[in-house]
């Protein structure tokens, strides 16, 4: 449980840290690919840059499913820029954290993890949270219909390959699995920088980096935590988390106000957090 909790940390301060850079990032692409600059060199580090294609059984298995992992994470940011423009943050927002939908039925199906009755309703009741915190008077109007399923779909898969490596993958791998994720997602975040020509400032190199050395953590707390605990709980449970604690360091932080419905949407994430776990 130590590492899901960590995980949920890590994932809080990756919201945090973009949070502090909306008004002094101008190259989000940018920014985002020193963001995977930073991962990289971490793996390299945990993995040993001598020690990247090692001599093991499964490491074609780990550098296939690390790259795919990485092409899903930036055509989950791609995603998820169209749709903002076209259907606006509010059913973005729901729709990107729907996605724990995918590694929940392929958990179930694919892998057999079947959940208790109460932890069934525990998911069900973080869905109707995850819906009624992002919720507001004036709901986006739904215009491109095709682009939030595929938000939901692509986040939803580039999540569930952790769970793929921790089933099929080799545990002494993992290191090389988080190398080739972001390597992959390195490379073509600088082909789309240089492609739309952004600028790579101070800023963009020191939120970039901010944002990197958490979310490094958070995939490799994340992997680590699937393989103690069933994917059921694990994914439900780090998305609902993780919308708990941003939110109350929003209020903390940077004084957010929230209206009575998200009040109402953190007390019924406290109860998912709990039939989720029981």
């Amino acid at each position: 449980m130590i590492y899901l909790v960590l995980a949920v940390l890590s994932s809080a301060a990756i919201s945090v840290f973009m949070r502090l850079s909306t008004d002094k990032v101008k190259g989000n692409v940018s920014m985002l690919a020193v963001n995977y600059l930073t991962c990289l060199v971490i793996a390299g580090c945990y993995t040993g840059w001598r020690n990247i294609l090692p001599q093991e059984a499964g490491l074609r298995g780990a550098v296939a499913m690390g790259s795919m992992q990485g092409l899903l994470y930036l055509l989950a940011f791609i995603l998820l820029q169209i749709n903002v423009r076209k259907n606006g943050v509010v059913l973005s927002s729901i729709f990107q954290r729907l996605g724990l939908l995918v590694p929940m039925v392929i958990s179930v199906f694919m892998f057999g993890e079947m959940p208790e009755l109460i932890q069934v309703i525990g998911f069900c009741v973080a869905v109707a949270a995850i819906v009624l915190i992002n919720l507001e008077k004036d709901t986006s109007v739904m215009q491109f219909k095709t682009g939030l399923i595929l938000i939901l779909l692509c986040g939803g898969c580039a999540d569930v390959m952790a769970k793929f490596f921790e089933e099929l993958g080799n545990p002494a791998l993992s290191a090389q699995f988080l190398f080739f994720t972001f390597a992959v997602a390195l490379v073509l975040c600088t082909v789309l920088m240089l492609w739309k020509r952004e600028r790579l400032g101070k800023a963009e190199l020191l939120y970039g980096v901010l944002v990197g050395v958490p979310n490094y953590f958070c995939a490799k707390f994340l992997l680590r935590a699937l393989e103690s605990i069933p994917a059921v709980i694990v994914y439900p449970t780090f998305s609902v988390a993780t919308i708990l604690v941003v939110t109350l360091a929003g209020v903390l932080l940077f004084k957010e106000r929230l209206g009575r419905r998200q009040w109402m949407a953190i007390g019924i994430i406290l109860v998912a957090l709990v039939l989720l776990n029981i």
